[in-house]
């Protein structure tokens, strides 16, 4: 006997539903996403010496992540709106691109996995947007959670 899956984005008639949180007590919550922007080597020596044409691309895309981080709700439907106490976003330059992550926490009754993913969901987007009239090859792969706390 198998058992029919129940998906919590649906009401009893199949339409789409905001999930009730109600009745699940306020926690600390704590989520850390990940992605990478892959790029050229010229394109990073470029980030590295703050040569590209549109600036420091870091710093840009480091507050358009924390931002995108604390709209998540107003992007993603069915999003509960949080009051998030933590948004960082942060890089690792490496030889074939740019590591993103970004790490939210708030204290709430739903977590804030979504918050994380589209911080670096942003971050990599702004990234490719300053760097996209030096490089044509970029690509933005693997996004994902990589840490998701509830205490």
């Amino acid at each position: 006997m198998t058992r029919k899956k129940t998906f919590s984005h649906l009401d009893q008639h199949g339409n789409a539903s905001m999930v009730n949180v109600g009745s699940k007590p306020v926690q600390h919550r704590r989520a850390v996403a990940a992605g990478k922007l892959v790029c050229a080597s010229a394109t990073i020596r470029a980030l590295k010496t703050n040569a590209l044409p549109k600036g420091d691309v870091l710093t840009v895309a480091q507050i358009a992540g924390i931002q995108a981080a604390k709209r998540t709700s107003e992007l993603i439907p069915l999003c509960h709106p949080l009051a998030l106490c933590h948004v960082e976003v942060s890089f690792k330059v490496r030889r074939d691109g740019v590591e993103i992550f970004c790490t939210a926490e708030t204290s709430a009754q739903t977590g804030v996995e979504m918050e994380a993913l589209t911080g670096v969901s942003v971050a990599a987007l702004t990234l490719y947007d300053m760097c996209k009239a030096v490089d044509k090859t970029m690509r933005i792969e693997n996004l994902r959670v990589v840490e998701k706390i509830k205490e």
